[in-house]
This record gives C-alpha cells, structure tokens and sequence, in this order.
C-alpha cells in the first residue's frame, strides 16, 4: 500500500510540475519545445479545464445550442489526445468515448454502464432538456475523473517512438473506420471536425519526432503536407451525409498511412508487438497482407503454413467425420457459394431443417468467436463443434482418424504438415482444418484493387454506394471496414454482437424467436444477439440473416431502411441498432447495393 501511495505521489507531482512549468517559464521555453509527452499532458490538462467549463454552463443554462457547442469542443480536443488514451489506456478509453452501450462481462454474468462522450450525446442531440441536467452534469462528473486516471498514467510511463509511430498508424485507422463512419458521433453526426482535430494531432507527432536528417525531413514534409490537405478537404465538406469518404480515404488516409510507414523505415523505428492482428509493415489496412492470418489461433503450434492448408482442403472432403459417412463440411459449406449452401436455414442430418443459416467461411478466420452465437473462441474448436453434432454431422473425430491411417496419401500429406509427430492427432485434423478455412482470405475483389491503388475500375454508383454504406447509412459502424464484419478496429481483435430485431417473417408481426447468445448467458442485454458477419462475398451468400429471412440485398436495406424490428413495430428493448428511419432514397439503395457487390472475391466473379 505505501509502494501504491508513493507511485501516485510521483504521478501527482510530474502533472504538478509540469503544470507549473508551463506557468513560470511562459515565452522561455516554446510551447513547440515541449516533449511529445509533455504536450499530451499539458492537452488532458486543456480538455478538463474544458469539461468544467462544460460544466459550469450546464449548471447555469439549458440552452441547447450553447451547451452542444461547449460539448462538441470539448470532444473535439479530446481528438487531440485521442491516438495515446486508445493506444495505452484503452480500458480507461472505453468509459470516455466508447459506444453507449453497457459493457458486458459474460463469464462473471456482470456488466458494466457506459459513461462517458457518446453517453452525454445522446443526452443533448438532437435537442436538449433540461430533465436531462443532473444525469448530464453526473457524468461530466464521471469524464473529469477518467480523464485524470489516464493523465496520471500518461504521466509515468515511457513514450517510445516504437509507440508513436504504432499509435499513429491505429490512429490512422481508426479514423477512417470509427471517425468519419459516425461511430464515434453517432447522432450529432460531428465526425468531420473531429477527423480533422484527430489528424493534425499526429502531424504534431512527426514534428515532435525531428530526426534531423535530409530523408526524414523530405518524408516528414510529405506527411505534413498530406495532412494540411486532408484538413482543408474536411474544412470544406463538413456535411456529414455528403461527405466524400471514397476520396478522403483514397487521396489522404492511405497516402498517409504509406508515408508513416516509409517515415518508420527510414529513420529506423522498431515496430511494436502490441498489435497481433494487423502486419505493422503494412502500407495500408487494404494490403492483401495487412491481417495477420495466426491472429486467433489457440497457441503457437496452431500456426497456419501452406502444407496444413492443403491437408486441410482435403480434410474438408472427408465424409468419414459424419456418422453416416455420406456428409462432409463442403456439404452445407459449398465452396462456389462462397462457402455457404444457399438454404434458408441448414439441413440436418436427418433430413430436416436446423433453426439457422449457414454461415460463409471466406474471411471467417479475422473474428475472435465463430457461429452466429459466437459460442467458439476459435476455428478449431468450431470444426468439432460441428463434426460432435447431432444434428449435424454426429461424427467422431478418434474414428475417423482411423480411416485416415489407412490411406497413404493422408499420411504423407499429415507427415507435411507435421513433421514432428510421429502419429495423427485429434488436434491436428482440427488445426488443418482451421488452416484451410484461414486460407480463404483473399481480399481481391474490385473493391479491394481501386483501395490499394491497382485499378481506377470503381463507377460513380458504386463510389455513392460506398460513400452512404460509411456515411447516411451508418452500415460500416456495425460492419467495420476493410472486414465489413463486427471485428472492432482499430486492433481487430474482438468481435461484437448485435440486436437488429430480425423478425419471423417478412410481414414483421414478431421476432424471430431465435435467444441467440443469450442461450449461453443468461442476460437480459444477450436476447436475440447475433454476431455481426462480414459482408464480403455478400452478393453470392443469400439467403440474409440469421434465420435466412431475406432473400434479397434490397430486402435486407428495406428493414435496415426501416429502422430494424423496432422501426417495423415489435417491442425489442434491447435493440443496439438505431430504430430511427434512414431515409434512403432509391438511388442510394441502388447504389449501396452496386457497392456490396465490389466486395466479392474474384474466384466468384
């Protein structure tokens, strides 16, 4: 206890100090001479001052108009601080501009009330009133004391340029896929602005940097210069709806992703670990390369390679994992259906129908929990999941892996794959298995080509339907871009769920009765979740929806249009998607979906 107390006095007195230097020393030490640190504490320094203010204006006057503006500047300088707090204190950033949603700890059965900037928002957007004055003034409350937890932590520890440079790149990302998509500001729609306090803020970070030598300055300039532009673009166009985000992306995101990167090069930066999910060498999130294909296996043995790929793609042809020895994973994953079979819901095993839709395994690998109900951590465990069960294929992996040692090639290609076993093993059939599915990413598609750069063979639709698939739409805040799956950027590493209140049926008069993962934990936030699956290859994987409702990506933005199952009527209290109508006009649905047809791999062109 006296250690805790002495390190917290420590703390204190670095942010005092550094306080009172500012104070005392004024014009003699330039504001720009300032540490990278320095100046990141002096910044939470800046937005508490804010947050008082905030404060202080709410206890006095509920004015709508003068108490959104105090609110959207005080975000606004959270942007500047915004690349450190989610990159070393991403617990703490959680609670200060996370989603307004209860953070839920399944395991414990517990959760968590969210807090912080998108809590406050929903409190003063579109109108504020003043029913709302002491929840408002609590949690700018709860913001001032966060913020001083991450200021002390900020404070203490080491910045490496490693750090920085990482930070910068996330930071990259997350502007292109939380900030300008509305994530961050999902009903004052201030994304805009905001990306451009979050972008200027990592021009101060290369300033700060100065290696001083004539390579580095050259590509420092470029950045610099790159930002500036990509300021003045956001200064221009600051209309949330008709905002250019194909152009934005293309013309500044990725330019400056590729410079931060040759930035690192030059100058010599090591590249962090921090980060298992996205390659650091990356030029840009849309590198075929830019995900890495072992982020979520079970442990290092489990590593992919081309042999376990191809024992694998053998393996899932195999008909002596089912019971009956006539079913195997390509029957219900069809691998020219993008490896889904086409049905509403799955087949059994005896012939009838399951209560869900077939999954597509393309892309299936970059999500952290697999099945509609996210009930497996992983692709191994999913593969027995589905040989174990009954309904599906009620095999046995211990058998079948008899059969397999009598047939020489499987025991040349197993031999390949692992070549320190002497037998095969159960964990093996699973892990080559899972090796195969996690050779299926190919991110080729046209979307993906006019992305890095490799082809100018995008049309003015489908630019629109992009632009509102991240813009009016919302779609890319729960389908998060480049994946268009619920795995969260800017570190990818945990999937979401969702509640969109699928009904039973087309006429909407009831929700689907499908609990979801709420058969797993028993939480009243779980009913009727559904992890959120990537959209790639969408246009090949109809039927839609967990329950394969939809049979048409017209029919599936009709209900999104609509608001989802509360739009249409039905009582869901635990909807996570906005109910509020789209408004989208039938241009922008045609486009949306030309759009989501770019997104299919070129095998299935």
């Amino acid at each position: 206890m006296r250690l805790f107390k002495n390190m917290y006095f420590q703390k204190v007195v670095f942010v005092l100090k550094l306080s009172l230097l500012m104070v005392f020393l004024g014009c003699e030490k330039e504001y720009k001479e300032l540490t990278i640190q320095e100046e990141l504490v002096l910044n939470i320094d800046k937005i508490n001052e804010k947050c008082v203010d905030f404060q202080t204006l709410v206890d006095k006057t509920d004015d709508d108009v003068k108490i959104q503006q105090a609110f959207d500047s005080t975000r606004i300088g959270y942007k500047k601080i915004e690349w450190a707090v989610e990159y070393f204190t991403p617990n703490s950033a959680r609670f200060i501009n996370g989603p307004a949603l209860d953070e839920l700890e399944v395991a414990e059965n517990t959760f968590i009330s969210p807090n912080g900037f998108q809590v406050m928002e929903e409190l003063i957007y579109p109108n504020y009133s003043s029913e709302n004055k002491e929840t408002l003034i609590r949690e700018i409350k709860v913001l001032i004391g966060n913020l001083k937890q991450v200021q002390q932590h900020l404070a203490a520890i080491t910045i490496s340029n490693s750090h920085v440079l990482d930070a910068s790149k996330m930071e990259l990302i997350r502007i292109m896929s939380l900030g300008i998509t509305g994530f961050d500001s999902p009903i004052a729609l201030r994304s805009i602005p905001e990306a451009k306090s979050s972008l200027e803020s990592l021009k101060s970070l290369i300033l700060k940097m100065n290696f001083n030598t004539p390579a580095s300055d050259q590509c420092e300039n470029k950045i610099v210069d790159l930002i500036d532009k990509a300021a003045k673009y956001c200064d221009a166009n600051t209309d949330f709806n008709t905002f250019d985000r194909a152009y934005f992306i293309k013309n500044f995101i990725n330019p400056i992703s590729v410079k931060l990167v040759s930035f690192q090069k030059i100058n010599k930066i090591e590249s962090t670990t921090k980060n298992s999910v996205v390659n650091p060498s990356a030029s840009t999130i849309f590198d075929k390369k830019a995900f890495n294909v072992n982020a979520f296996i079970p442990s290092e043995e489990y590593r992919f390679s081309e042999e376990k790929a191809v024992l694998g793609e053998k393996l899932f042809y195999e008909n002596s994992f089912s019971n009956d020895q006539k079913r195997n994973c390509a029957s219900c994953h069809i691998p020219s259906k993008g490896f889904t079979d086409g049905l509403k819901t799955n087949q059994s095993l005896k012939g009838g129908f399951l209560s869900r839709n077939t999954p597509m395994l393309t892309y299936a690998s970059l999500q952290n929990a697999q099945f509609w109900d996210l009930r497996q951590l992983d692709l191994e465990k999913q593969s027995l999941d589905v040989i174990q069960n009954k309904e599906e294929m009620h095999g046995n992996v211990a058998n079948a892996i008899q059969v397999l040692n009598k047939d020489q090639e499987y025991i040349r290609l197993f031999k390949k794959a692992f070549p320190k076993s002497k037998k095969i093993e159960e964990w093996q059939v699973q892990n080559a298995l899972a090796s195969y599915i996690r050779s299926l990413n190919a991110f080729d598609s046209k979307f993906d080509e006019y992305m890095r750069g490799d082809s100018d063979d995008f049309s003015e639709e489908e630019k629109l339907g992009f632009n509102v698939f991240a813009g009016k739409a919302k779609c890319a805040t729960c389908h998060f871009i480049p994946l268009f799956n619920g795995t969260v950027p800017p570190t990818y590493q945990k999937t979401e769920h969702e509640v969109i209140g699928t009904p039973d049926d087309k006429k909407g008069t009831k929700i689907s009765p499908d609990m979801g993962r709420y058969l797993q934990y028993q939480m009243p936030q779980l009913k009727h979740t559904f992890k959120t699956p990537s959209l790639r290859n969408v246009a090949i994987t109809a039927p839609y929806m967990h329950n394969g409702l939809y049979t048409t990506l017209e029919e599936v933005i009709e209900f999104y249009n609509n608001g989802g199952g509360v739009g249409l009527g039905l009582i869901i209290e635990n909807q996570t998607l906005a109910s509020d109508k789209l408004e989208l006009t039938d241009k922008e649905i045609k486009a949306l979906v030309a759009f989501m047809k770019t997104l299919t791999d070129k095998t299935y062109q």
